[in-house]
């Protein structure tokens, strides 16, 4: 009973790894609470570049890059960026779902470390957009 208990112990982990994303490649001082942005947009003064590198475009002044899980979206992202100072306020959201399963904030956050950005943040939408964002009444983008 126990080496049964051990061996599906041990799929159980074997399948929560293999659906798990890469580790996060983001630091902690890194994510921009919502609550801040939103504060930021308010004021209309200081907005920083926004992009959307998921399915939609929700928030103010968000460009729509598209979800980066996809090559040509990252190289069309990249290309938005040729001209950028490289200390440019920047922020990023994709908030399809939670970082844990999301496939397009990892591939944005490289994109920006490999075009040796030095002023980027990664929107803190842990659970996804409707929950930390719309949910919350912080603006959204007139479509």
């Amino acid at each position: 009973m126990k080496t049964l208990f051990s061996f599906s112990f041990l799929l159980l982990l074997l399948a929560q790894k293999s659906n798990a994303q890469a580790p996060v490649n983001w630091t902690k001082d890194q994510l921009l609470e919502p609550s801040e942005l939103a504060k930021t947009l308010a004021t209309n003064k200081n907005i920083p570049l926004i992009y959307s590198v998921g399915p939609g475009a929700l928030i103010p002044h968000s460009v729509v890059i598209g979800m980066t899980n996809d090559e040509k979206n990252v190289e069309a992202f990249k290309k938005k960026l040729n001209n950028v100072p490289k200390d440019a306020s920047i922020v990023v959201y994709c908030g399809c779902c939670p970082f844990e399963h999301c496939p397009n904030v990892r591939p944005a956050i490289n994109a920006l470390k490999e075009l040796q950005f030095t002023n980027y943040k990664l929107l803190n939408l842990p659970h996804n957009l409707k929950a930390d964002w719309i949910d919350k009444g912080y603006p959204l983008s007139k479509q």
